[in-house]
């Protein structure tokens, strides 16, 4: 219905109100700061926050044209301006209580004129507390105001009073909900998280290698995650591009069927881990929400209802997708799952492998050795793994482009990847694109190909055993490997911690159920060093680094820090990986190392007290060097953290390491060591000085005498009757029947009793005093 004309008046006197309405005390008008619009300039991301921006005089000039055909929607509009306010701004701030105080004379002039129809009290359908839903509200303590999805550097705490144009009143900035931790140990980052501008020294985080400075990962952090998670938009699924070309609608029968009875060099066939996804739709951030199943598109094929190769090709991808999805990453289903992709992807190329049956020592992928065992190219050494990686782009016999197309996928320059992992399907390679290029060579004229940076995952590296990571935590190496686009798996996304605690990326760059990583260090495989990273624009492709809309994010309304977890090499669930539990390698300084540079001079690792604080390492690693499929790994013995059971008791002071992985001398394999668990040790006595449990190697020379056996009194009065009929045959007997019963004496002899041993002793002691 329309507004009639005493409607549009009540309305019009409501607004009035709203303008004139001021506090209990004083006489500053309340709706300074909600006559107009926020400015898009200076507050961006309010416009990305709030799903609809309304201001009172755009309500009132609505009204005054006619543009509301029913007062309701008026209503609406007026309760909008308030309803923003209070979930843009932080509870107590004084934006968000007046907007509170205006919110209530509206309601309450509203409903005293008859004329207009009865309002609604909740927040309405397109309200930013409907949209988002009710988010968890930081604890008092935290507080800091900043702006709700902010994207851009944080403002002071306090709000600052500014003048309105239009009142000539005082009136106060947004103060947006957004808080980070105050701890003295993790200063605020002023950071611009919109470009890739570098942190500001000594404006950084510790959070990666045991040294999180942050707060841990609590319920309220999950809950922040997953509503702003839900509010990011879904992935819309696979292009147009980069699907197989076309082919009989035997041959895709024939790949099926190749799928559905490929099997491993044991016997095992693969397809199970496929079989065994639910035909109906499994998650809502899938592409598709179709049934959809191995079965199903065998049964499609069967019958020849392809229309085209794309829409099998399509079907295919779609499954494993929803495979990738339900099945846990890093386990043998998941592993399963990638190498079949692997396998499918190889099939629809345009060298597909010969078979059936279908085999390759590298798990179709097309290189020959994975992170952790990949050998650089210019490599001398004749072991281990044929040369596969640079530390530098090719630019030689290739052209490079913008961005290629493969199976749906549009991957650009800087876009991050899972790619084929020859050495365990199960870990795919984690890299960043840095060029897309088109092969000028002979024999691969016109196939496209990525060059990927290499990130490494934590089982991927060498590390003491107490260190701990983030939760997907990857490393940055200096390692580049050129890939064929049939080892791309997958778009993913990896986020530098700066941002990684700040909020999620924005599409293209990702979307809610892709697999998301977060890096806070490079690792030096050489060296076995992690280091953390300072300038993020250095770890990025060139053509990327200026670029202000590279990867931004959806911000979270306070710091969400990721949770640690310990070294994947110990505890239960370890796992076997081509890094494992080591200290960094020690190279002499000067020594040449692969990739370029010389060995740098580094204080002992482990000192005696002898050694001074500038005492340095010239001599290399030392240990026992394991055969592996790469070039001999040294493993070093742990940091001088083991458990205190093992650490020897000196009462003189002695400091030469006595500990037990001192005696054992070089080991094959890393020792396993653990701790005695306290209500074991309670048992054992402690060292007065240090209150370590003492550990001998041998028991104690010290020690109580086993007692002799308990014989009965009959026994006990045969064996004295034995005797004395013995003592009693020698007088008769000659010297040698003398010298043979003596000899039978000694080994019958039989130990003094204790009663007689009391009687000599008491004897002997009357003698002394005698």
């Amino acid at each position: 219905m329309a507004i009639t004309p005493a409607q549009k008046a009540a309305i019009d006197e409501i607004i009035d109100m709203l303008i004139a309405a001021t506090p209990a005390r004083g006489k500053r008008q309340l709706s300074g700061m909600f006559m107009d619009l926020v400015d898009r300039a200076d507050w961006p991301e309010y416009y990305e926050v709030i799903p609809e921006p309304r201001c009172i005089n755009g309500v009132r000039s609505s009204v005054e044209k006619n543009r509301y055909k029913d007062p309701l929607n008026a209503y609406t509009d007026l309760s909008l301006v308030f309803w923003n306010a209070i979930f843009y701004n932080e509870p107590g701030s004084q934006i968000a209580g007046d907007a509170e105080t205006l919110k209530n004379v509206l309601e309450t002039e509203w409903q005293k004129r008859s004329v207009l129809p009865a309002p609604r009290h909740s927040p309405p359908p397109s309200s930013p507390q409907k949209v988002h839903g009710t988010l968890p509200a930081p604890p008092p303590q935290s507080r800091m105001a900043q702006p709700a999805g902010s994207f851009s550097k944080p403002r002071a705490a306090d709000a600052t009073p500014i003048a309105t144009s239009n009142t000539g009143a005082q009136a106060l900035k947004p103060t947006p909900r957004l808080s980070t931790p105050h701890q003295a140990s993790s200063p605020d980052i002023d950071i611009d998280v919109n470009g890739m501008s570098p942190e500001p020294d000594g404006q950084t985080e510790d959070v990666g290698m045991g040294s999180v400075t942050g707060e841990e990962r609590d319920g309220d952090s999950e809950a922040i995650i997953r509503q702003l998670e839900k509010s990011l938009p879904r992935w819309e699924g696979f292009g147009d591009l980069g699907w197989m070309s076309e082919v009989s609608k035997e041959h895709m029968l024939e790949i099926v069927v190749a799928i559905k009875s490929h099997k491993d060099i044991i016997g095992n066939r693969l397809a199970v881990a496929l079989e065994a996804v639910p035909e109906e739709p499994t998650s809502p951030l899938l592409s598709h929400h179709s049934s959809m199943s191995l079965k199903l598109i065998e049964g499609r094929a069967r019958s020849k209802s392809y229309e085209s190769s794309k829409d099998f090709d399509m079907d295919m991808s779609r499954l494993f997708e929803k495979a990738r999805r339900w099945h846990e990453p890093c386990t043998e289903p998941y592993g399963r799952v990638l190498l079949l992709q692997r396998l499918y992807q190889a099939l629809t190329s345009s060298s597909p492998p010969p078979g059936p049956p279908y085999t390759s020592t590298t798990n179709f992928a097309s290189i020959r050795a994975g992170p952790g065992t990949a050998r650089p190219l210019h490599s001398t050494d004749s072991e281990g793994v044929p040369g596969v990686t640079t530390f530098r782009v090719s630019t030689k016999d290739r052209t490079f482009v913008d961005e290629v197309h493969y199976k749906g996928w549009s991957i650009r320059l800087a876009d991050w990847l899972h790619l084929s992992n020859p050495d365990d399907p199960s870990r795919p390679i984690i890299g960043q694109v840095f060029k897309c290029w088109i092969s000028d060579e002979s024999a691969k004229k016109g196939q496209p190909g990525l060059s990927i940076c290499w990130y490494y995952r934590a089982e991927q590296t060498f590390h003491p055993a107490h260190t701990q990571f983030m939760d997907k935590e990857v490393f940055k190496t200096s390692l580049f490997a050129d890939h064929p686009l049939e080892d791309v798996i997958e778009k993913i996304a990896c986020q530098f911690t700066a941002r990684h605690i700040r909020g999620r990326p924005r599409p293209p760059f990702w979307y809610p159920g892709w697999p998301l990583y977060v890096c806070h260090s490079r690792y030096n495989d050489r060296e076995r060093l992690f280091v953390k990273i300072k300038n993020w624009s250095s770890c990025i492709p060139e053509e990327v680094r200026k670029n202000e809309e590279f990867m931004p994010i959806y911000a979270f309304e306070r710091l969400v820090y990721p949770t640690k977890t310990s070294s994947p090499f110990v505890g239960k669930g370890a796992v076997k990986g081509p890094g494992g539990i080591g200290e960094p390698i020690e190279r002499a300084e000067g020594e040449k190392i692969e990739g370029g540079g010389t060995g740098r001079k580094r204080v002992k690792r482990n000192a005696g007290p002898e050694a001074g604080p500038s005492s340095t390492s010239t001599k290399p690693a030392t240990g026992t060097a394991v055969a592996s499929s790469s070039t001999p790994t040294y493993y070093q013995q742990p940091p001088a953290q083991a458990p205190q059971v093992h650490k020897p008791y000196s009462s003189s002071g002695d400091t030469k390491d006595r500990s037990m992985l001192t005696a054992a001398g070089n080991l094959t394999v890393p020792p396993l060591v653990d701790k005695i668990p306290p209500e074991t040790t309670k048992y054992f006595d402690r060292s007065p000085e240090t209150n370590e449990v003492l550990w001998f190697a041998a028991p104690p020379l010290s020690i109580a005498r086993t007692p002799a056996p308990k014989h009965s009194l009959a026994y006990l009065h045969f064996l004295a009757k034995k005797r004395k009929e013995r003592e009693g045959a020698s007088e008769s007997m000659d010297v040698d029947d003398a010298q043979t019963m003596s000899t039978k004496k000694r080994r019958i002899t039989v130990p003094s009793t204790v009663t007689e041993m009391m009687k000599s002793a008491l004897d002997s002691i009357s003698d002394q005093l005698a």
